[in-house]
C-alpha cells in the first residue's frame, strides 16, 4: 500500500481526480477549502493528478503553497478509476469524499453525506434520481443515456440504485480500505464496481439527493465511455465468475448468480 503523506487521522479527506483540469482546479480548490475551512472538524484535500499534459499540477502546487492542508500526488494516466483508487489507498481520513474537479455539486451539500446530517450507511452516494435531487442545464440526449446505462448497471452489477455514477460518493475509512484494495477497473466502469463489491461484502449503501450542475466541458463522452462503461459491467460479472475478487470462500469468491 503506497505510504500516506498525512500524519494524523482527520475526520474527512477529500480526495480530487483531476486530468487535464487547469481550466477550473484552482476554483475548485478555492471553494471546497474555504468551506472545510468554515467546519468543526479536521479535515484534508488530496489532489490526484492523473498524468496531465496542461498546468493542472502546477495550479494544484500553486494553490498548496498557502494551503497546508491540501496536497498533491501525481500518477502516471491510468482513467479516472485509477486515479481514485491511488487517492483512496494515500489517505487516511475516517470518512473519505470522492470530489468531482468540477465541483458540479455545490461544496455546501457536503453535511448530507456526514453525520449527524446524512445517513448512518457504509457509503453515501449522491444522486441526481432520488426524491429532492436537481439536474440543472443538463442536455436531454445526456441524460437519457445516463438512464439507459443506469438501467444496465441494475440488471448486470448493482439492483437498487438510482445513480451509480455520480461523481461525489462518501465511504467510511475502512469501508473504502478494504474496496480500492479490491478494485479492479480504471476507468468510469470503476463506481460499478465498488458498489458490485460492496453489496457482496455487505456494506450498507444510501443515496442522498443533490443539486447537480451540468458541465459543458466534462471529460465524460457520453457515447464512448457508455459503450466502455457496458463492457466494464460485463467485466465485473466474469472477474467475480472467475473468483478474480478474493479466494475461495471469501464473501466475493463464487459463481455470480
Amino acid at each position: 500500500m503506497p505510504s500516506s503523506p498525512f500524519l494524523s487521522v482527520p475526520f474527512l479527506s477529500v480526495i480530487v481526480p483531476a486530468y487535464n483540469e487547469e481550466a477550473r482546479i484552482s476554483a475548485s480548490l478555492t471553494a471546497i477549502a474555504d468551506y472545510l475551512g468554515g467546519q468543526n472538524y479536521s479535515w484534508e484535500v488530496l489532489v490526484v493528478d492523473d498524468g496531465s499534459t496542461d498546468a493542472t499540477a502546477r495550479l494544484a502546487e500553486e494553490f498548496i503553497g498557502s494551503n497546508s492542508r491540501v496536497h498533491l500526488v501525481s500518477v502516471p494516466h491510468g482513467g479516472k478509476g485509477w486515479a481514485v483508487k491511488q487517492g483512496m489507498l494515500r489517505v487516511q481520513g475516517q470518512y473519505r469524499f470522492l470530489c468531482d474537479a468540477d465541483l458540479s455539486m455545490p461544496i455546501e451539500q457536503l453535511s448530507r453525506f456526514l453525520p449527524p446530517d446524512g445517513p448512518a450507511a457504509d457509503i453515501v452516494i449522491g444522486s441526481r434520481e432520488v426524491p429532492g435531487s436537481r439536474r440543472i442545464n443538463e442536455p436531454w440526449r445526456r441524460h437519457l443515456m445516463g438512464r439507459i446505462f443506469n438501467v444496465l448497471v441494475r440488471l448486470l452489477a448493482v439492483s437498487g440504485i438510482q445513480d451509480t455514477q455520480c461523481g461525489f460518493k462518501c465511504f467510511k475509512g475502512q469501508v473504502a480500505q478494504q474496496l480500492s484494495t479490491l478494485q479492479r477497473l480504471n476507468g468510469f466502469g470503476f463506481d460499478s464496481e465498488l458498489l458490485f463489491l460492496a453489496r457482496k461484502l455487505n456494506f450498507s449503501v444510501a443515496e442522498v439527493p443533490i443539486d447537480w450542475y451540468y458541465q459543458p466541458r466534462s471529460k465524460v463522452r457520453p457515447v464512448q465511455d457508455s459503450l466502455r462503461m457496458i463492457g466494464d459491467l460485463l467485466s465485473i460479472r466474469w472477474s467475480y465468475f472467475r473468483g478474480r475478487y478474493g479466494k475461495r470462500g471469501s464473501p466475493v469468491h463464487g459463481h455470480a448468480p
